[in-house]
């Protein structure tokens, strides 16, 4: 596997000069063999750093987000295993990482990092999975000031609990509102019925933008219609919607929830548009609800088959695809990419204390990474291209006027 894998990065080397926090990297840099394209960077080779690291990482590994979790592991697994071949904190440096599992709770997100900050002693952390678990867990990061950064939190206010939050993941606010435009402009759209959790976080944050953003294009929203996180039944919110004759269906949900909202919608003979947020991005939604999910719109940070990939989110996918038997999601890249940040971050940083780190995280400008030409803004928030999907065969790809006409017949 691992031949395989470096033989594409080399050849890949040679294809585009590597960006770096600010300049073009240094050429020692790029004459090695180094790991992915574009994170060797131009801070020098760490002389302060020994031993192992130890990094966190929470997690939602089993209970209904872990179709979000595992995915995330295998990416951090893959991080660093590169990270630490190439030896990129430094000779006999090694990056670890501790695994907390949220059980898909917020209770057990806080629980689990009071346990890697002050049992584990890790000096960084990824996660939690979900935006109501990093509501609950991030601040304990804050007062202990280790920087965590979420890998697929997008609810409103993540970045606002304080100076060591960091998120790679692209908040709703940055997403929806294109793929509405988007969709408006290709659809026609004019009147639409909109579905949404209301007790999580991430559900109620993603309604509050839909409405902005259909608001925004002049769509008209016919009715609104709720439930909890958990339901199993949504014909009668599907039927109240449907009765309306909406040009689209807009729905709020995580991954669980949204593959049988698909699935009853078609049952009630609703063949239009579904557009949905991130939470529909799992490929456990498209295998769950199977025909039923194509012509499924939703924003996302990453797709695999845009034109615009650049040469290290196309290593990226070759590389997990080898490793773990089946193509990566944007789950996997956005935590596969946290895991570079933060090794970065400690790299140019020199230093385990947590103050350091988070100073290098935040400097980090034009990181040439799987997500496109990354940086953090003045909140912490990410800043890089989001784009617009469609389920077509079975799978996402970029939206355009053509395959969603193409849906349509």
């Amino acid at each position: 596997m691992k031949s395989l894998r470096f033989a594409l990065l080399i050849a890949l080397m040679l294809l585009i000069v590597p960006l770096s926090l600010s300049q073009e990297a240094t050429p020692e840099a790029t004459e090695e063999a180094g790991p992915l394209i574009g994170f060797w960077e131009e801070c020098a080779t760490p002389m302060n750093l020994s031993g192992t690291i130890r990094m966190g990482a929470i997690f939602a590994l089993s209970g209904s987000a872990a179709v979000y979790g595992t995915v995330q592991q295998n990416a951090i697994d893959l991080a660093l295993e590169e990270i630490n071949a190439q030896g990129y904190l430094g000779e006999g440096v090694t990056l670890e990482v501790v695994y907390g599992d949220s059980a898909s709770t917020a209770e057990q997100a806080t629980t689990a990092m009071t346990n890697l900050i002050e049992e584990q002693d890790v000096v960084a952390i990824l996660g939690p999975t979900l935006s109501s678990e990093a509501f609950s867990a991030d601040p304990v990061a804050q007062e202990a000031g280790i920087p965590v950064m979420g890998v697929s939190n997008t609810a409103i206010g993540i970045t606002d609990m304080g100076e060591f939050v960091f998120r790679n993941s692209l908040p709703e606010a940055a997403v929806i509102p294109g793929v509405i435009a988007q969709a408006t402009e290709i659809l026609g759209l004019e009147q639409v019925g909109v579905l949404y959790g209301n007790d999580d976080d991430f559900t109620l944050s993603g309604y509050d933008v839909f409405v902005e953003a259909l608001t925004e294009n002049e769509v008209e929203i016919l009715g609104e219609e709720t439930f909890a996180k958990g339901d199993a039944d949504f014909s009668a919110q599907l039927t109240n919607l449907i009765a309306g004759e909406p040009d689209a269906l807009v729905v709020s949900a995580l991954a669980a929830e949204g593959a049988q909202i698909i699935i009853q919608a078609r049952e009630l003979g609703y063949n239009g548009p579904i557009i949905g947020g991130n939470g529909f991005n799992a490929p456990s939604v498209l295998t769950n609800a199977g025909e039923d999910a194509e012509g499924l719109i939703v924003g996302a940070a990453w797709n695999a088959t845009s034109e615009n990939q650049s040469p290290s989110s196309v290593a990226f996918a070759a590389a997990y695809e080898e490793a773990f038997g089946s193509a990566p999601d944007q789950f996997a890249a956005q935590a596969y990419t946290g895991a570079w940040l933060m090794a970065t971050a400690i790299r140019c940083a020199d230093s385990t204390e947590g103050l350091a780190i988070r100073d290098a995280l935040a400097a980090i400008t034009d990181f040439n990474s799987p997500l496109g030409v990354f940086s953090f803004d003045e909140n912490r928030d990410p800043v890089h291209e989001p784009v617009a999907q469609i389920v077509i065969d079975g799978k996402f790809e970029v939206l355009t006027s053509e395959n969603a006409m193409m849906d349509e017949e």
